[in-house]
């Protein structure tokens, strides 16, 4: 049963600025969320709704639904910059 990944467009912009060997990187393991909604790495996030896991030097923030099997994904940033 796979979930459905959304992706928001500020999260859409967050990757335009990324390098592509990053986006190469990070695509597909936010792909691989609709599989595994909550994989082996993921924290809840303290301030707000949602989760965020981390892939190499970037934090995926991203909110779960289960009622209909969705997946928003939020924000993409670099660790340093990913809670200011």
């Amino acid at each position: 049963m796979a979930y459905k990944i959304e992706i928001k467009s500020s999260a859409i912009k967050d990757l335009d600025l990324l390098p592509d060997k990053e986006v190469r990187k990070l695509a597909p393991r936010i792909f691989q969320l609709a599989e595994e909604p909550r994989p082996v790495g993921i924290q809840k996030l303290t301030n707000k709704e949602g989760y965020r896991i981390r892939i190499g030097n970037y934090r995926v923030l991203f909110e779960i639904d289960d009622k209909t099997e969705s997946i928003l994904v939020f924000r993409i940033k670099h660790r340093k910059d990913a809670y200011k």
